[in-house]
């Protein structure tokens, strides 16, 4: 897998939802996408730490990705989640609050219609928050 830097692709643009949340883009590359955010009070619980739908968001956004994500030469394909599995592991570190969250999406395979993903979700620290699964529909 050759992990790129995001470059703007209007086949692949942000959703008014990432935009509002908060996270990014900031690697792409054949089957992979990692995403950022940092940390808002408004995105906690109320025990302070990210709420569980800012983790399942960010995981389903990086797994969808990852697998309609075509090259640079070759517009995105476009997709619908059909099924979102999160197992949560850990809080955030307590030292740090958990102030940036990474996600890491992996197509897995799939074939013409439907395809398969696998996620990770960690904090800055490197502490794995929550992992995932999910199977996505292609729409084109």
């Amino acid at each position: 897998m050759t992990e790129k830097p995001v470059k703007e692709d209007p086949s692949l643009p942000d959703s008014p939802f990432q935009r509002y949340v908060g996270f990014a883009r900031t690697a792409q590359g054949e089957g992979f996408t990692r995403l950022e955010l940092e940390m808002r009070p408004e995105l906690e619980n109320p025990l302070g730490i990210p709420h569980g739908g800012v983790h399942a968001s960010m995981l389903d956004s990086a797994m969808g990705w990852a697998g309609v994500w075509m090259g640079d030469d070759r517009p995105a394909r476009k997709s619908v989640t059909l099924n979102l599995n999160v197992s949560y592991l850990a809080t955030p570190d307590e030292t740090t609050q958990g102030t940036r969250l990474i996600a890491e999406g992996r197509k897995l395979g799939g074939g013409r219609k439907v395809f398969f993903s696998e996620g990770e979700l960690r904090d800055q620290t490197g502490r794995v928050l929550a992992r995932s699964t999910g199977t996505f529909r292609y729409l084109d």
